[in-house]
């Protein structure tokens, strides 16, 4: 099969009912290989899961064409799935056919067949079956899974989409937007609550594989539309913007030599296509809607890095950004040489070329090293503005916990109520400490005093910050009944401190524990 010939998906029901009927889902899949094998498999490592899959049961050889991509005999092949409509779709093709023998599918394969597509089982937010395609070998994996391919490849689930559908703030909305949707995945998770979807990617293959994808999964399509950035959509306007983009900085964007790959390489040098991206976002929400991005942005001499990313926020949006990772150029180089197998070139002048292409963009560019992270606007409300645009930029390398959809819109519920109260305002409201939320103690052991309090949180960011004696009394009276000003004033008699001095200089520690989400506003 040719890379522009692609499955037909008009008989897509019937293959989803054969898949789940042989358990190919993720528990059946980790069931029939174990965790270990499991695991490797993830690290693209399939000699484990080939030991596992030497049975001839119907799981086993789905996992065997479209995990491993080997071949498997057509008459185990037809025991598990409607095998002549696979052939004439084109999920799978006879191995006498690639070799130029004359038999075809009509009559029935009599010698083994092979998938033309990865199908990878992904599990759904509420335990949904859902499936989706990608090029051979994009789904195993990811450490090196587009070596050696073209530039229209298409990838299957990595970390960076996971990460991304983890982030994704998850309510209803009439409209959303998948920017660049490779094989899918955005747009599938956006089906579930948003009435209209729309799918765009600059790589025809790409809105190809999502309707395999979407069809599998047994969801409704899409509205699939070709091309870059916003440029499909219009003056469209939507309530959810998504998008993994391709924000690789990278010699081959800029059109120096090495090979181009649209899924990594936006065609813009540096971080110009991220900084479009977030700065065309705003004339395509909805009041209140929200765009969540994965970026990648420059570290330039001469400039911080919070106020480049500041600078890319339109106007009348919030945002909060989040740098995950940083890279220094060498780094940076070494782990996209990898991605495109070049670090396996058996000609080291070659890799010495392109290493130094790499360095020398950098370079002129007075980049000096890479930050990672996420990028989430939100078109202000209307009364929501008062007091300027909240934009806050952080660098967080620690764990969090996944999802953090609903975190996410908690950032920036916490952040209109800090606006639109001032310091008389906080002081006469009423808060709770967050459920997740615990204190420690750190000091020298059976020393009468802590040397210091930490308030940690055990969800969601997993944020951790030190406190003072008056801190964490506070945080601990905290149960939605006594106002702000109460309990301080309480906390000033027993530490012996003039009321109106405490007052006056807590609610600066309030809104960080507010804006942080340690404390939760009570309504009023």
């Amino acid at each position: 099969m040719s890379k522009t010939s692609l499955p037909a998906s008009d008989r897509a029901a019937r293959l989803r009912e054969a898949l789940l009927a042989a358990e190919f889902t993720v528990d059946g899949v980790l069931d029939v290989l174990g965790a270990p094998a499991y695991a490797a498999l993830a690290r693209s490592e399939t000699v484990p899961a080939l030991r596992a899959t030497r049975g001839a049961s119907r799981l086993e050889t789905l996992v065997r064409l479209f995990l491993l991509q080997r071949s498997v005999p057509a008459d185990r092949a037809r025991q598990a799935l409607p095998l002549d409509e696979a052939l004439a779709d084109g999920w799978l093709v006879a191995e006498e056919a690639a070799a130029g023998a004359a038999a075809g599918a009509a009559s029935g394969p009599s010698g083994s067949v092979r998938a033309t597509v990865d199908i990878r089982p992904y599990g759904g937010p509420e335990g949904e079956d859902w499936f989706i395609v990608s090029d051979l070998g994009c789904s195993v994996g990811g450490a090196a899974g587009a070596s050696g391919r073209g530039e229209a490849v298409v990838l299957g689930v990595g970390g960076a989409s996971t990460t991304l559908a983890g982030l994704t703030v998850r309510r209803q909305a009439a409209s959303a937007l998948d920017l660049g949707t490779g094989s899918g995945l955005q747009a599938l998770h956006a089906t579930r609550h948003a009435s209209r979807v729309t799918a765009t990617d600059l790589n025809p293959r790409a809105l190809d594989f999502t309707r395999l994808t979407l069809a599998l999964s047994g969801v409704e399509q899409a509205e699939l539309l070709e091309g870059s950035l916003f440029e499909p959509v219009g003056d469209a306007t939507y309530d959810l913007i998504v998008s993994n983009p391709p924000f690789v900085i990278s010699p081959a964007a800029a059109g120096a030599p090495g090979g181009r790959r649209t899924y990594r390489d936006g065609g813009m040098a540096g971080d110009d296509l991220c900084r479009t991206l977030v700065q065309q976002a705003g004339d395509h929400l909805n009041e209140g809607g929200y765009a969540q991005f994965l970026a990648n942005w420059e570290h330039v001499e001469g400039e911080e890095w919070q106020d480049r990313l500041r600078s890319w926020v339109p106007r009348g949006c919030d945002a909060w950004i989040v740098q995950r990772e940083v890279q220094d150029v060498t780094q940076y180089a070494e782990l996209w040489l990898r991605d495109s197998g070049d670090h396996r070139s058996v000609d080291d002048d070659r890799y010495a070329q392109l290493y130094d292409a790499w360095l020398d963009e950098f370079e002129t560019r007075k980049t000096h090293a890479v930050g990672f992270g996420w990028i989430t606007l939100r078109k202000a409300p209307l009364g929501a503005a008062q007091g300027g645009p909240s934009i806050v930029v952080e660098d967080w390398p620690h764990a969090v916990e996944q999802p953090l959809g609903e975190a996410v819109e908690a950032h920036f519920l916490r952040q209109d109520y800090l606006r639109t109260h001032d310091d008389a305002a906080l002081l006469a409201g009423r808060f709770t400490l967050a459920s997740e939320v615990v204190q420690e103690q750190v000091g020298l052991p059976g020393a009468e005093d802590p040397e210091h309090v930490v308030l940690r949180q055990h969800r969601g960011m997993r944020r951790a910050t030190k406190v003072d004696t008056v801190g964490a009394g506070f945080a601990g009276v905290c149960d939605g009944t006594l106002s702000a000003g109460r309990i301080l004033d309480a906390i000033a008699q027993l530490v012996e401190e003039d009321p109106v001095r405490l007052r006056d200089r807590t609610p600066e520690s309030i809104r960080l524990l507010v804006g942080e989400g340690y404390l939760e506003p009570v309504s009023e």
